[in-house]
Parts: C-alpha cells; structure tokens; sequence
C-alpha cells in the first residue's frame, strides 16, 4: 500500500509540474513537496503530505504546523495573496469525524493565507483528488493504471531523481546569476575615490568649500555661467570630510560588488556613471547647493538591483529582497528628514539606475523593446533636469547668493550689486537668512563702489533679519566709524566681537573703537 500512495503523490505532482505549469520550490525526505503556480495576483501553492492520522486533533496540529511553514516560506512565492491547498495521501483516514477540516480555513491577519484541505484515501480516493484538482484548475483525473509494482516503483524513482534534478538546476541557475561578473572595477572605482579624498586634504580641506570647488564639486554658478558640465560627472568622486568617505565608500562595496557579479562589468560601469550624471542632474536641479559624493550613483546601484529583481522576483526576494527594500526605504525616509542630505541626488540616482538597467539589460536577456523605450525615457529625462534646472537656478534667490560669492572672488563689484537685488526680488519673506546674505554681499559691493550710504542701509536691514552676522555687525562699525558715529560704531563692534572673539581683526578694531582691551 505504502507505494501505491508514494506512485499517487510523485504522480499527481509530476503532473501538476508538467501539464499545469506549477513550479517545485520545495523537496524533502518525509515525503512532503511544495508547488506554486502564479494564478493572476494569486499564489496558488501546493502541499503534497504522504502520510495520515489516526485521530482528527493529530490532524489539526499538523495543520496548524503547515500554517506557520507557509508564513515561513513566504519570501519564495511570488504572490502576498496565498491559496493553500494542503494534500494528505494516506490509505486510512482518522477514525473520528474530520469532515468539518475540509472547510476553507484562514488565519486573522492582514493577507492571510487561505487553506483548503484535502485526505486522499484508499475509501474515496477518486472524489478527493477530483475535488483537489478542479480547485487548483487541473485537467488530472484519477485512473486506475495497470502496472505492476516493479513498474511503479520504477516509475516513482524517476519522478523523484526528475524533481531532484530540477531543484539542482535552480540551484545552478541562482549561482549563475549571481557570478556573471567578478567585480574588479568596483575596487577601482573604491581605489579613485579614496585617491581623490587623500589629494583634497592634501590640497587644503575636504569640508572646505573652495577646495571642493577647485577639484571639480557640483557648483552651479560654474556649470550655467561657465559651462562647466563636466562637474557633473567630477563630483561623483569628491566626499565631504571622512564620515562621509566612509559611509559611502562602504555601500559602494556591498551594493557594487552584488551589482557588478550580476551585470558584469561593463554594464555595471554603465549603469554608475549613467547613474551618476542622473543623480548630479537632479541635484543641479533642485539643490544649489555646493554638492559631492558618490550617493547619485550609489542609489543609482539601488535600483539596478530593482530591476534585477523584477526579471527574477523569485531569487530577489530568496536573497537580497527584503533586505534591499527596508534599506532604500530608510534612506529615502532619512533624506526627506535631514535637510542637509542631497536627496534630489538620491532620488534622481535611484531612478536614473533603474531606467541605465532597462538600457543595458540583464546579461543573456534582451527586450529591444524595453531597452529602447528606456533609453529614450533616459535622454528626454536628463534633458528635462537641464533645463529645469537651469531655470530653477536662475529663479533661486540661494543660486543668485552663490553668483554674488563667485563675483566678489572676481572683484566685479557693480555685477554684485546687480545680482543681488535681482536675487533679492526673487526671493521670499520667509527666507530670511539668504536675504540677509544677499543684502550683506550686495552691501560689500556698494562699499566697494564707495556707496557707504547704501552699504549701510543694506547692512542694517542685514543684521535686522540675521543678528548673528558676525562680519555684517564689522563692517557695519567700520563705516560708522568712518562716519563719526561713535556710540553706533561701539555697538556694531561689540556685537562682532562677542559673535566671534577669535577674529583678530574684530580685536583690533574694538580696541580702536572703544580704546579699550576685550575681556
């Protein structure tokens, strides 16, 4: 009897497998296999049990039991929604009433599984597996075979090694999948970087400003006034101080090498740079900041390996997925929290990733269909940043604050003045701080041009909306000073000194002005 039941489980899954396009996910000694097949948005798994009970509560235990392996199991189907139909092949059922067990049963949870039961006995062999294969949508009938012992045991010997062969081959293909490439360029791409932050602290400091301008960081002012794009791709490769280096140069070794033995390496170099200049476009585009760092082309990685995921949702979510999803999640939720974080970079890498992916492909697929849709989506979406961004700039009271600070280096003071009323016009009552900048530098230039009147004016409506301006509150006493406003020029002075006691200009001109040491 045993192998009459052994020939109907191997049987009727062989069946399932290759006539009705299930999939065998799981294998074991016990006699127990797990198929699915993807029914619309619906999993419709299988299990297939050789063995029985005696006693309906025994039956209910293991039934609970295959509840909790199913929730186990989740991240291999391909669906949240799972239709569990779970198969008992014994020759006896339990003695005690069991029939209400065939009611569809759920668990109270959000998407829960649902389960339908099954016990294909020697007594009602034929209505049970016919009941079982019309609720997953089978064409398998139940038939009497005339074969010997010999035979069947032969033939469920072959169903086993079949079955065990194709789990062998998954396991192949998985490997495969992720071994397609070695990844010696993401150790370049680490080797550069780390290069490149070593000659930035070499050659002043990489958290100033004007050093990471000179080495080539995002800086708007010079990409639209002087065509300098090519910022765009140099920025990628300059970091902010060492945390930054750290954090970013770590994610490049976990993501790149993952990306990098996926795509190979030339996809993956591709889809970083391609990555890269989508994440530099779009922080052009809505940060003006003075920006670097490989995050553009780090997200950029995060979505190639969402797109790997949508080709294999299978190995994806048995890997990396999860995993991979809570992470771009956190980041996204961080950025859009710290202001300070270029998330317009992050964003505009994450889907500028996605889409140099769809370009390039999974090595061994093509879609001509997809890849050539996605590199238009590519080129109208980078053109589209150019020219948002162009305009955003220009229409930014920040970006017109960062013109004036490029024009004061050049002594091109009657330019100052202009740029910073036309950013002062464009600029919000709520942007108080890059007001008071703008009147500071527009306040400079008239100083400059010998306007004292108008520098004074502009320095008071300054420190008005920004008292801690320590430089503002300076200039503010020279030109009192220089005006024999003695009791105004004291308190400007003051004011300087206690923002910034270190500055010795600030000392020398208190004790000129007060005639007096600071304590």
């Amino acid at each position: 009897m045993y192998l009459d039941e052994s020939y109907t489980l191997y049987n009727t899954a062989w069946h399932l497998i290759e006539q009705d396009k299930f999939e065998l996910i799981h294998i074991n000694e016990n006699g127990e296999l797990w198929l699915e097949k993807l029914d619309g948005k619906t999993s419709r798994v299988v299990r297939l049990f050789h063995g029985g009970f005696d006693w309906k509560n025994h039956m209910k235990k293991d039934i609970g039991q295959v509840f909790q392996k199913a929730k186990a199991m989740k991240r291999y189907f391909r669906s949240k929604h799972i239709e569990l139909h779970n198969v008992y092949i014994d020759s006896h059922t339990p003695v005690d009433d069991w029939e209400m067990l065939k009611k569809k049963m759920q668990l109270n949870e959000k998407n829960p599984i649902q389960m339908n039961v099954y016990y294909i006995s020697d007594k009602d062999k034929e209505e049970e597996l016919a009941r079982f294969m019309k609720a997953v949508g089978s064409t398998h009938t139940a038939t009497e075979e005339s074969l010997s012992e010999a035979e069947k045991e032969e033939e469920v010997n072959q169903i086993r090694k079949k079955l065990a062969g194709q789990l062998k081959q998954k396991e192949k293909e998985i490997q495969s999948v992720f071994s397609y490439g070695k990844p010696f360029m993401t150790y370049i791409l680490l080797a550069v970087n780390i290069l490149l932050f070593v000659l930035l602290e070499i050659n002043g400091d990489s958290t100033s400003t004007a050093t990471l301008i000179d080495f080539g960081a995002k800086y708007n002012p010079a990409i639209i006034e002087n065509g300098e794009w090519w910022r765009i791709v140099s920025s990628m490769f300059l970091h902010i101080g060492i945390p930054h280096l750290l954090l970013n140069m770590l994610a490049v070794f976990y993501l790149g090498t993952a990306a990098e033995r996926i795509y190979g390496s030339l996809r993956f170099t591709v889809i970083y740079f391609l990555a890269g200049i989508g994440g530099g476009l779009a922080s052009f585009a809505f940060t003006t900041n003075v920006s670097a760092g490989a995050s553009g082309a780090l997200f950029g990685l995060f979505g190639a390996l969402l797109f790997f995921g949508c080709i294999h949702k299978r190995i994806f979510f048995q890997t990396m997925g999860m995993n991979l999803l809570i992470i771009i999640g956190i980041n996204i939720v961080f950025g859009l929290s710290v202001p300070q974080v270029d998330n317009g970079a992050h964003m505009g890498g994450l889907i500028s990733g996605f889409i140099a992916s769809a370009i390039l492909h999974l090595p061994k697929k093509k879609n001509y269909l997809i890849q050539t849709g996605a590199l238009i989506i590519y080129g109208l979406l980078m053109f589209a940043l150019v020219l948002f961004g162009v305009n955003h700039n220009e229409n930014s009271a920040a970006y017109q604050l960062m013109k004036t600070e490029q024009l004061v280096a050049a002594e091109q003071y009657e330019e100052v003045v202009t740029i910073a009323t036309g950013g002062l016009q464009v600029s919000g009552e709520s942007d108080s701080d890059v007001r008071s900048h703008l009147l500071f530098q527009r306040a400079y230039g008239q100083i400059r041009l010998n306007n004292s009147e108008e520098a004074i004016a502009d320095l008071e409506r300054s420190v008005e909306l920004n008292d801690t301006l320590a430089e503002a509150h300076y200039n503010l006493a020279v030109l009192y000073n220089n005006n024999n406003e003695a009791e105004k020029a004291e308190g400007s002075i003051e004011k300087a000194y206690e923002l910034n006691p270190e500055n010795e200009d600030f000392r020398q001109l208190y004790e000129q002005i007060t005639g007096k040491s600071p304590n």
